[in-house]
């Protein structure tokens, strides 16, 4: 094995900028993908705000049968009443206090009826709309994690290309000092250096900021995310038929699903408004007792008749009210239902649609993706030939620097772009069941048992198959 190519081993299997540091420090503890869930679920604060949003919208049912159940209500009140007949001298006076109660039962209330059935349909709707909540969580969770372990392969091959172009930079200061080459190859390889350093320091942060939004999303610290192994089974969907998917989604989509219930509750609430019309019926009960300071005529001209004991009053009646003319109030109302009820059917359709199309478009992202990730695996393999021999050409004088820079940067290149296909996979997979309305927690578990406990970014970033079909197994261990 040529001195190149021992390097550029160990650049990719060790990462060779971050081994000076990462191997004096304590591993860190490590999480995994459920576990991350788990403490979004119990912290987030947008899933905290949706779930008592819930727990608000689900009480208009209650408020809206109790239109429909007795009312129960009890008082007194204390006062003096002077009544003048038709003279000051002839007044009739009452003064004392009293208790009273009503009971009253709505026997029929056509609105209210309506009412409740669209508090019921509101309740459905709401907690639809918090489980599409809870079911974007889990997609959340997911998108949160694999973008950490997207960061930090990104960062493992920036270094190993950044080892890689330094080494390329040595080697050019080397044959230019014993005059192989001129300073040409040097300034490539200096720039070549010098951008792969400028994207190595590009990828650190973007990792910081991976962690942040992990950190954001769950309100916990982390230092290191357990990795997803290269033996994840990538395959095509089950089953691999589109109108299957289309058709699960029209029936279970979260979301589409809350917008059918928001069309109920628009038509019940259309109803109510049209009983405003109908008359209404109350069984009403009372009762009321009292004591009496005085009760008579005072005339200046005899003396004042008066009674002072308690009185009492019950009653029992029945309560009709036909509204006639409200001033067109129930007429506009029932115009403004009809709208409303327009614009749910019209914002169901609008969401049905997009389901519709993403369901398809990321069923095609699935079967992109396989194929997507299966390329540049044997990617890599041909670029690290290529690489081989374009370094062989360059130290017989048949290939100039240019093509060893740019062989390696193909290289990294390729390693990236199936990092990239195989999250791609996996978060199109997770999204497509979303789409569908069938994705899970069980979803992140079955991801979970894929982890790596003892992943290594700078280790573990290139698939070992791709290593070995190019490189024994002594000269991986001279390597390292």
């Amino acid at each position: 094995m040529t001195t190149a190519r021992l390097a550029l081993v160990t650049a990719i299997c060790l990462g060779i900028p971050a081994q000076g540091w990462a191997t004096s420090l304590p591993t860190p503890a490590k999480t995994d993908l459920v576990t991350v869930y788990k403490q979004a679920a119990k912290n987030n604060a947008d899933i905290a705000a949706a779930r008592a949003d819930y727990q608000a919208r689900r009480e208009v049912v209650p408020q809206a049968r109790a239109g429909l159940l007795p009312n129960l209500s009890a008082g007194a009140n204390y006062g003096d009443t002077r009544t003048e007949l038709d003279s000051p001298s002839n007044t009739l006076s009452r003064s004392g206090l009293v208790y009273q109660a009503n009971l009253s039962q709505p026997l029929f209330r056509a609105d209210r009826w309506f009412q409740l059935q669209a508090a019921e349909a509101t309740s459905e709707q709401a907690a639809l709309e918090l489980s599409a909540t809870e079911q974007s969580l889990i997609l959340q969770s997911a998108e949160t994690y694999f973008a950490v372990l997207r960061a930090q392969d990104t960062l493992a091959s920036t270094r190993a290309e950044e080892a890689a172009f330094k080494r390329q930079l040595d080697q050019a200061n080397e044959r230019f000092d014993v005059g192989l080459s001129d300073k040409t190859d040097v300034l490539e390889a200096q720039a070549g250096f010098d951008t792969a350093r400028a994207n190595r320091i590009l990828a650190e942060r973007t990792v910081d900021d991976a962690f942040e939004a992990l950190v954001a999303l769950t309100n916990r610290s982390y230092t290191a995310v357990e990795g997803i192994v290269h033996t994840l089974p990538v395959l095509a969907p089950t089953p691999n038929d589109a109108k299957s998917w289309v058709d699960t989604a029209a029936a279970q989509n979260l979301n589409l699903q809350a917008s059918f219930f928001a069309v109920d509750a628009a038509e019940e609430n259309l109803r109510q408004r049209k009983a405003g019309h109908a008359p209404t019926l109350d069984a009403v009960a009372s009762y009321q007792k009292g004591d009496n300071d005085s009760l008579g005529f005072t005339n200046s001209a005899a003396s004042p008749t008066t009674y002072g004991g308690d009185v009492s009053q019950r009653s029992i009646r029945l309560q009709l009210n036909i509204p006639l003319y409200s001033g067109g109030l129930t007429s506009s109302q029932v115009r403004e239902a009809y709208q409303r009820l327009g614009q749910t059917e019209q914002l169901r359709e609008s969401l049905r649609r997009p389901v519709v199309q993403n369901t398809r478009k990321l069923f095609r992202a699935v079967n992109t993706d396989v194929e997507n990730v299966e390329a540049p695996r044997q990617s890599i393999i041909s670029n690290q030939s290529a690489l081989e021999a374009t370094e062989i050409g360059y130290q017989v004088g048949t290939r100039n620097i240019v093509d060893v820079l740019d062989a390696q940067r193909q290289l990294y290149s390729a390693v990236r772009n199936y990092n990239d296909a195989r999250y791609d996979y996996i978060l199109n997979n997770l999204r497509l069941k979303q789409a569908a309305g069938t994705l899970s927690p069980a979803d992140l578990e079955a991801l979970d048992s894929f982890l790596k406990p003892d992943y290594n970014p700078d280790k573990d970033f290139i698939p070992e198959e791709t290593l070995e079909a190019n490189f024994t197994d002594d000269n991986l261990g001279a390597s390292s």
